[in-house]
Parts: structure tokens; C-alpha cells; sequence
């Protein structure tokens, strides 16, 4: 005969099973990023970093469903040195990995030829690198964050001859994918606008004098010398300026508008301009926000294009919401086709992956501070 048990007994050993019964699991999602996080870029590769984790910790925070289901977002995080060899075998790795996007990369020259593995890996990619060419190599994975080369060096060519009134212009770009973009697309807008482009000259991304270069140039009496490149080499470019007397505004994209180029430029810095794709991240409630809480969380202020990579993993798990799915071919489509208020501007893409509408704020140094000097689009 079987023993009776009490029907108290009975209840509590149900709701212990009940209490025991396993919670969904949560599926782990992994996102690549990618940027140069050692050598003279480092410190632009750390703000990516620093936006991209705030961005995953705030996902995770919210317990992100998918599908229905719980997912926690896990940041696999890159050097890839500024350097398209690197960047390469670090896009394989985040094949092999499994990631399901990637933030990055920074620098156009590592996202061009990185795309090619993406692309065919149909892992969605997405870049702050403005090189034209990067989107226009016909990949459908290829999305970018913020305005192309012929935004940005479109806008700085209008600037320079309809605002600055220069009619002898020098450019000098480093010969990286970023800076010879940038400089083509503002010696077209400047021809196209009436202007002149008095001398061409180059230099590479590790170079520190440019005394030969600016002793060439005076004797044109440029008013604008334009700078394709990093604020590594502008911010020394701008110091041997003023030391030999050079009396011209020198320009440069979103790569001079830094901390970093004002600390390094000392006094020189006054007077100098730089354009970056967007507008200004306190003219946008939730970019003032964004900007408070990066500065309580790292200690230090925004550098330039993180709010970019905290748009970027956020656009990925919406897109993923929406879907229903973390697989890139049913989450992909759409990304291409969402449209999201982000912290540092209005995202929607146009076929090609790039955006709609990208206005860009161009800056002026006074008193050792960037201060907005006009919006364009």
C-alpha cells in the first residue's frame, strides 16, 4: 500500500519544482568592433570603444528581448592599428567568431578592404570611414554613420571661397584613403565654386615636419591651407605655420576637431577650422544626455565620432527587435530601411547604405575652444 502524503506536503513540493523550472536562456548575441586602439589614433579608437561598450551595457540593462526571447550583447573589441593588413585579419576573426555585426572600422582605408570579407560573410558592417568608395563598392552589407568625403569636403570648399573669401588655396593631404578622399572632394567643391587650388603637395600619416612643404607654399600667399589627415600631424603643421609666418586659416575634417588637436597646438590652434559630419551633439536633447552620462561613466569628454558607434549598436538591436531575429539575413533588410533618432543625428540610408541627410557643423578655434562657426548641408 502506498503511503498517503498530506495534501500540505503535496503543494509545497509542487511549487519547489515550479520554483526550480529552468528560465529561458539568454542568447548570447556578439557584435565586432574595430578600431585603432594603439599608435598616434589610439585616443580616437578609445572613444569608439568607450561609446560602443555604454551602448551594449545600456542594452543589457533593459533585458533585450528578440523574437521574444532574452539576448545579452557581448562587445568583441579589435586593434586593428589604423592598418589595412590588420584590419583584414581582424574581419576574418570576427567571421570565425560568429559575430553578427561589426562597429568599425574607423579609418577608410581599413574599411574598404574589409568590407570584401564582410560582404561575404553577409555580416552588416557599420562605419564612420567617409571615403566615398567605401559604399560604393556595391555590397549591401556596407552602411555608414555619418556623412561621406563629398559631404564634408564639399562643405569645407563652399566654406573656404563663399565665407573665408580666399582666392589662393594650398592643399595637403597625407595619402591615406581618409586624407586624399577629404582633399579631392574640397579641391572639387572649391573649383566648383570659383576658387583656385594654387599648389597640391602630400605627406604620410607618421610625418611631423612640414617646414619644407609650408616654406614651398608661402611664396603664394595662400590664405587657406586645407589638411587631409589626423590632428597628430595638424596640430604640429600648425605650430611651424605660425613659426614661419604663414598667415593663412588651415582647414581640415572631422579628424582636427579634437581635444587632442588643441592640446597638442597649444596657442597655434586660435583661428584654424575643421568640419565634422553632423551637428552639434548639445543641440540634440539626447546627445546633451549621451555627453553627461560618457562623461560620468569615463571620466573624460566625448573625443568625436563615439556618439556615432553608441547610434550604431543601437541601430543594430533595433533592427534585430524589429525583425524578430539576431540572424544578419533576416535583420539586415531592416536596418536598410529603419529609420531612428539617434544621439547624434536622424538615421535612414539610401540604397547604398549611406545616409539620407548629413549635415555638417564647421568649427572655428577661439580661446582654445571649438566653437561652431556655421551648419551646412
Amino acid at each position: 500500500m502506498k503511503p498517503i502524503i498530506p495534501l500540505r506536503a503535496a503543494l509545497a513540493g509542487a511549487a519547489l519544482m515550479i520554483g526550480a523550472w529552468p528560465a529561458a536562456a539568454e542568447t548570447v548575441v556578439k557584435i565586432g568592433f574595430a578600431s585603432p586602439l594603439s599608435g598616434p589614433q589610439a585616443h580616437y579608437g578609445k572613444d569608439n570603444e568607450n561609446a560602443a561598450r555604454l551602448a551594449v551595457d545600456d542594452l543589457n540593462a533593459r533585458k533585450v528581448q528578440v523574437g521574444g526571447q532574452p539576448v545579452r550583447f557581448q562587445l568583441l573589441a579589435e586593434d586593428d592599428q589604423a592598418d589595412p593588413r590588420i584590419g583584414t585579419q581582424v574581419a576574418q576573426r570576427f567571421v570565425d567568431s560568429g559575430v553578427k555585426a561589426v562597429l568599425g572600422h574607423f579609418n577608410s582605408g581599413v574599411s574598404i578592404p574589409a568590407a570584401r570579407i564582410y560582404a561575404a560573410a553577409g555580416i552588416p558592417q557599420l562605419s564612420v570611414s567617409t571615403n566615398p568608395a567605401y559604399t560604393q563598392q556595391g555590397y549591401r552589407t556596407t552602411f555608414r554613420l555619418v556623412g561621406s568625403d563629398s559631404q564634408v569636403g564639399a562643405a569645407l570648399g563652399r566654406f573656404a571661397v563663399q565665407t573665408l573669401k580666399a582666392s589662393s588655396i594650398v592643399v595637403i593631404d597625407d595619402r591615406t584613403a581618409y586624407g586624399q578622399g577629404i582633399a579631392d572632394e574640397f579641391a572639387k567643391a572649391v573649383q566648383a565654386s570659383g576658387g583656385k587650388i594654387a599648389r597640391r603637395e602630400y605627406t604620410n600619416d607618421k610625418a611631423s615636419d612640414f617646414s619644407a612643404i609650408l616654406t614651398a607654399v608661402k611664396p603664394l600667399r595662400p590664405q587657406v591651407v586645407f589638411y587631409g589627415g589626423a590632428d597628430a600631424q595638424a596640430a604640429p603643421m600648425a605650430k611651424q605655420m605660425k613659426r614661419l609666418g604663414l598667415d593663412a586659416k588651415l582647414l581640415g575634417g572631422d579628424m582636427l576637431q579634437t581635444p587632442t588637436f588643441l592640446s597638442l597646438a597649444g596657442d597655434s590652434a586660435n583661428g584654424h577650422f575643421a568640419g565634422i559630419p553632423g551637428g552639434q551633439l548639445n543641440d540634440r536633447p539626447a546627445g546633451k544626455a549621451f555627453r553627461q552620462r560618457y562623461q560620468a561613466r569615463f571620466k573624460q569628454d566625448v573625443v568625436l565620432l563615439g556618439p556615432q558607434f553608441y547610434d550604431g549598436m543601437m541601430l543594430v538591436a533595433a533592427a534585430m527587435q524589429q525583425a524578430g531575429s539576431v540572424e544578419p539575413a533576416r535583420f539586415m533588410p531592416v536596418l536598410a530601411k529603419l529609420s531612428y533618432t539617434g544621439v547624434s543625428t536622424n538615421f535612414s540610408f539610401n540604397a547604398k547604405g549611406d545616409l539620407n541627410k548629413a549635415a555638417v557643423t564647421i568649427s572655428e578655434v577661439k580661446n582654445g575652444q571649438w566653437t561652431t562657426r556655421a551648419v551646412m548641408q
